[in-house]
């Protein structure tokens, strides 16, 4: 499902609770007893720190990697090298394996991957800035998505961790309703 938003405006917005997104995923982990792992490209970071920020994460955050390379995500996710050569970095395919990747090798329950074109190069035709897509891993359940934000490179980093985290609690939801 591809979703053509500007989170923007969203990237601090708060959930019903009145408090931080990443403080309520942290949360949610905790009260689920689940653990996580991020796996960032297009983010270089950013969503493990926003996560990171939130007190008390240590029960729950395992590792981030920054897997901005080819060669990164194939050695350190084990996304397959014929998924890079034949969909490239920027799709769903290599989203889903990063988020499996991710959550196999820290074995971790749950993973979030990120991977997109922040810009303000790289972009195709086929491929524009601000093609994102995040991947989300609960408990072997996976999940991907089609985003395209707009604006500057700043401003796509920080949709996409918005869009990651919204996702992230999303699919904690989803398959605890289903367990």
């Amino acid at each position: 499902m591809e979703q053509n938003v500007n989170y923007m405006a969203l990237a601090n917005a708060v959930n019903v609770e009145d408090i931080p997104l990443e403080t309520a995923v942290v949360q949610l982990l905790k009260d689920r007893g689940l653990t996580i792992t991020c796996a960032e490209s297009c983010t270089g970071g950013l969503l493990s720190g926003r996560i990171i920020n939130v007190p008390g994460v240590s029960d729950v955050y395992k590792a981030g990697f920054v897997t901005y390379s080819n060669k990164a995500k194939h050695k350190l996710l084990r996304v397959r090298n014929s998924t890079l050569k034949k969909y490239g970095a920027v799709s769903p395919q290599t989203a889903w394996e990063m988020a499996v990747g991710a959550a196999r090798v820290t074995k971790s329950d749950v993973a979030l991957a990120v991977t997109g074109i922040a810009g303000p190069d790289g972009g195709t035709p086929e491929k524009p800035v601000g093609l994102v897509y995040i991947g989300c891993s609960v408990k072997g359940k996976v999940s991907v998505k089609k985003y395209h934000f707009s604006g500057d490179r700043s401003q796509i980093r920080e949709s996409t961790v918005a869009a990651a985290l919204r996702l992230l609690r999303k699919c904690i939801r989803a398959v605890s309703e289903s367990s």
